[in-house]
């Protein structure tokens, strides 16, 4: 099985499917994609973010920028932890830098990516029980018709997707620094939900 993951992960940094076979109204990628993934069969804990910034797509490495210095503050552990597969696995909504909006914004994750990839990831890594939900797309695709119309409405109802089985999932915003004035209205997140986060996150880390 850790083999056929392996070979699912190759497959996945190969993919050029957004800038050669874009979907129906899509432009391609305008640069060369660089799918950014960490996978293992051993990690409990799953990260489901937007899509790789620049940095990353630069590095190849998730998070390898501010607001992974804020998600491992959050989750109360280190880059040892958090770089080694065993202990978590990364899986994006997108895989590829998806590019900048005319106000220099990232884009949206491209569409392309989980219809093709990210059923095969989850049923090759059964072993996974909570799930970080990191902003609306992956909210979306993780709780189905359970999410709230708002990212703020689903996040404060964390606790009703945190008791979901078999897959126990914490809603939550983009650690980005674009999000610092959201942290400020609602507080609550902070205080309510991140020791909770961290709790789990001790538990499932070895």
């Amino acid at each position: 099985m850790e083999q056929a993951l392996e070979l699912l992960a190759a497959r996945v940094r190969q993919c050029r499917t957004c800038r050669d076979t874009p979907g129906a109204g899509k432009q391609p990628l305008p640069h060369e994609p660089r799918p950014v993934l960490q996978v293992s069969r051993a990690a409990r804990i799953m990260i489901a973010g937007q899509a790789p910034g620049t940095r990353v797509h630069a590095s190849g490495k998730p998070f390898t920028d501010p607001s992974g210095d804020r998600l491992r503050d959050w989750m109360g552990i280190g880059e040892d932890d958090f770089y080694n597969p065993d202990q978590l696995a990364i899986v994006p909504m997108g895989f590829c830098f998806p590019g900048l909006d005319a106000k220099g914004g990232d884009l949206p994750p491209r569409t392309e990516c989980a219809p093709l990839w990210r059923e095969q990831l989850m049923q090759a890594m059964p072993q996974v029980t909570l799930v970080l939900a990191i902003g609306m797309y992956a909210q979306k695709w993780h709780m189905g018709n359970q999410q709230k119309p708002t990212l703020t409405e689903t996040v404060r109802n964390w606790r009703q997707y945190h008791e979901m089985t078999p897959v126990s999932v914490i809603p939550m915003p983009h650690p980005s620094w674009r999000n610092t004035g959201w942290l400020k209205r609602n507080p609550w997140f902070e205080s309510d939900l991140l020791p909770v986060l961290k709790a789990d996150v001790k538990a499932l880390v070895s």
